[in-house]
């Protein structure tokens, strides 16, 4: 099939600026990227060069998307046995359903490289919208090259959507569909505060995952409004599972055994500390209260049922892929190509359960 010659609707880089950007003839291009033809290193270097500098999308589907066909939403999600973000995916591949939308799944390994490269891959498949579920690793290079994606996609007739993390820098065409994730946290500290303990060995999960940071400084924050000495050596960084709650917990108990209370960065986490208080004999919550984050299923069937934060996970997908549909369907949607970015937040609240009890004195 011969590649298209001209330049597509929305200033897509065509075959011929490809061949102008690599200084060969569009045959030179066009054998390159079929690999039906030998072509010398140099010449493939040239080309791919150039592809990648201009962002060219080869793909028959991608340069389809004006037109018909069932859209596609490409979910990418860290890992797919998260419990809470498979809530998200849920939400998501639902709403789709109820349009006729096809909708399929990537994992990223909790790798940013990974995660960036799929982006690019699902622009080249000419996915409808691409939906990145979780927090994000905040540096520089991830930010410049995740906002030059999203322009591609804008530029493509697909569009960028970023759940439960924030939004990027500047005037970027991507939609953030976001969860009061602070106020969550500072909440879930204040409800352990105003039950009187005041060392509370605090769980955020990995240092540079910007939803630990977001709930980090939400606990932070509460001990600053109840003038309570916020302890540092009482911050425990780690990833979004059972193992670290259990270590975490194990270790504390060694080391700074004085605190009464855990806050946890997820349910997941809260369970493998409950399971290192019972190892080292004592109980929850008679000796050591414990909150988690998320509300999952599985915070309402340990024992005894965790108080953690509700978090509209279901909602939030739906919510994400309405905002899709409505830029490529809804009144003024030929209008909102390239427009200024979206950022939706939805509320979350303390769901108090029996995990929770003011502390006996100190152990």
């Amino acid at each position: 099939m011969s590649q298209r010659r001209t330049t597509d609707k929305g200033g897509r880089a065509t075959i011929r600026d490809v061949a102008k950007r690599a200084d060969v003839s569009v045959a030179s291009v066009s054998r390159v990227l079929s690999g039906n033809y030998p072509v010398s290193d140099e010449l493939r270097s040239n080309v791919m060069r150039a592809v990648r500098d201009l962002d060219y999308v080869t793909n028959a589907h991608a340069r389809s998307l004006a037109g018909g066909g069932t859209p596609t939403v490409a979910i990418l999600i860290n890992n797919i046995t998260g419990a809470a973000f498979a809530h998200v995916a849920k939400g998501v591949e639902g709403a789709a359903t109820l349009r006729g939308w096809l909708s399929l799944v990537g994992t990223t390994g909790d790798d940013p490289e990974r995660e960036l490269a799929l982006v690019n891959l699902m622009r080249q498949q000419g996915v409808a919208a691409v939906v990145l579920l979780g927090g994000a690793y905040d540096y520089d290079e991830y930010q410049l090259r995740m906002a030059r994606f999203a322009r591609s996609l804008d530029a493509a007739g697909s569009h960028l959507v970023l759940v439960g993390r924030p939004p990027l820098d500047g005037d970027v065409p991507a939609t953030t569909v976001d969860y009061d994730n602070e106020s969550g946290a500072y909440a879930m500290a204040s409800h352990l505060l105003s039950a009187g303990h005041r060392r509370v060995l605090v769980l955020p999960g990995p240092a540079g995952l910007t939803t630990a940071q977001g709930r980090l400084k939400g606990a932070r924050r509460a001990f600053e409004a109840y003038g309570v000495p916020f302890d540092p050596g009482l911050v425990r960084h780690g990833p979004y599972d059972d193992e670290h709650g259990y270590a975490a917990v194990e270790a504390a108990l060694h080391e700074t055994p004085d605190f009464t209370a855990v806050l946890a960065g997820t349910d997941i986490v809260a369970a493998g500390a409950m399971q290192a208080v019972r190892a080292a004999g004592l109980r929850v919550p008679d000796d050591v209260s414990i909150t988690g984050y998320d509300d999952i299923p599985l915070a309402s069937q340990l024992t005894p049922q965790l108080t953690t934060v509700h978090v509209p996970y279901e909602e939030m997908g739906r919510v994400a892929l309405r905002a899709v549909a409505d830029r490529r369907e809804g009144p003024g949607a030929a209008r909102r190509k390239g427009t200024d970015a979206e950022h939706l937040v939805l509320g979350t609240h303390v769901v108090v359960r029996d995990s929770v009890q003011p502390p006996k004195r100190s152990r």
